[in-house]
């Protein structure tokens, strides 16, 4: 028996088929814009975030959104905010972007999100941890996948409150996010062990190349511990001076990211044992399937487990995805109200965009870096999982801040 489809049953059958995912012909393009740095010494961080993001679209373009692909294009900032906000105008007025998603500075964070809520173009924050970004300067278009520095300054006071020290020195870089970090872990120790006092301060330029000078003098003060405000810039030169005063030996180090293997891996076994940090991702921890799978699929694409940043860049393809998808529209008012809450499983298991400030809920980890036979660098040890929930600083809190905004 013969079939005849007549020329009205094709365009039917062909509709059917594009609208479904099937094909993307006559689709319009999702366009992300990203800036972020990508020369000079914070590119690890940024090349390892795009890395996670790739991996994430891969994923999500063999479905399709909402009978669309997701494509993005990039720009380097070069760690500087006239770039940035250069960069990111472009993405705005001459690509026509949906979305921007960036970057490793918190000043040139800030500066973004500014342009972006002038423009209304949702940005989303996947590295930049000044908690000013959903904080008081937060607003409608400004989202951050990573934990911001009030989250990181609360895991890290909880875990220096069960301590037994009492002096505290804080150094670190001298710009948005060294003071952020600072004034956040203080804060929040201050709160949860009054006793606790403050004997000094230590800034330095970002990049400083020789911060030995420093670590002697801070040493000399004899504090009982110091909490390091140090960035992506930064970290590794701290860690070496660390390593090479035996600083680690002779007081109690705490640094938010110290443990990431993204920092950890370029030091090899030259990193410092001993040294307390605070982190949101392990590629070996927590040991769940998402985790292991999501590990695997990165490795066979780039061939090296991935670091937080790669984390970052993942969930935050994963949010942008899984919003269009509920909304249902590419219209960016709808994309906005169905991200507001929105819960999707990630590595670290279920995490949550908050409605009320647009800050991604996470749990973190606080670990000690330690030598371990398995591996050729440093892992963090002795993990304790700090909730999402405890760390998250209070809607109203953050309501106050913006002053109706």
């Amino acid at each position: 028996m013969k079939f005849r489809v007549g020329v009205a049953g094709i365009v039917a059958f062909l509709t059917l088929f594009v609208f479904s995912g099937g094909v993307y012909a006559g689709s319009k393009a999702i366009k992300v814009g990203i800036i972020d740095c990508y020369s000079g010494p914070p590119a690890v961080y940024a090349k390892d975030a795009l890395n996670g993001f790739k991996l994430a679209l891969e994923e999500i373009n063999k479905e399709g959104v909402l009978g669309r692909k997701i494509e993005f294009t990039t720009r380097d900032t070069k760690f500087k905010v006239d770039i940035g906000l250069s960069m990111a105008k472009e993405l705005i007025m001459r690509e026509g972007v949906d979305i921007l998603v960036g970057t490793i500075s918190s000043s040139v964070a800030l500066a973004v999100s500014d342009l972006a809520y002038k423009e209304k173009v949702p940005f989303f924050v996947w590295m930049a941890k000044s908690d000013r970004i959903t904080g008081e300067k937060g607003h409608r278009y400004v989202f951050s996948t990573t934990e911001n520095t009030a989250m990181a300054g609360r895991a890290m006071a909880v875990g220096l409150s069960k301590k037994p020290y009492i002096k505290y020195w804080i150094a670190g870089d001298d710009y948005e996010y060294g003071h952020a970090i600072g004034r956040a872990a203080w804060r929040n120790l201050k709160r949860l062990k009054p006793e606790v006092k403050k004997i000094g301060e230590s800034w330095w330029k970002v990049g400083e190349p020789d911060l030995i000078p420093y670590l002697t003098a801070i040493m000399s003060a004899e504090p009982d511990a110091v909490i390091f405000c140090t960035g992506g810039r930064s970290m590794t030169n701290v860690m070496k001076a660390i390593k090479a005063t035996g600083m680690a030996k002779k007081v109690a180090i705490c640094i938010h990211t110290a443990t990431d293997h993204a920092v950890l891996k370029p030091l090899g076994p030259e990193a410092p044992e001993g040294v307390m940090g605070t982190m949101d991702y392990h590629f070996y921890y927590p040991e769940t399937p998402e985790n292991k799978a999501f590990v695997k699929a990165f490795r066979a694409a780039y061939g090296e487990p991935p670091g937080f940043p790669a984390f970052h860049g993942w969930i935050t393809a994963k949010f942008i995805a899984a919003a269009y998808r509920k909304a249902g529209s590419v219209d960016t008012e709808k994309f906005i109200d169905a991200i507001e809450g929105l819960k999707i499983m990630s590595p670290v298991g279920e995490i949550e965009m908050r409605a009320c400030d647009h800050q991604v809920v996470l749990p973190m980890f606080l670990g000690v870096t330690k030598k371990v036979p398995q591996y050729n660098f440093l892992i963090s040890s002795n993990i304790v999982t700090i909730p999402g929930k405890d760390v998250m600083p209070p809607c109203e809190e953050i309501m106050k801040a913006r002053k109706g905004k």
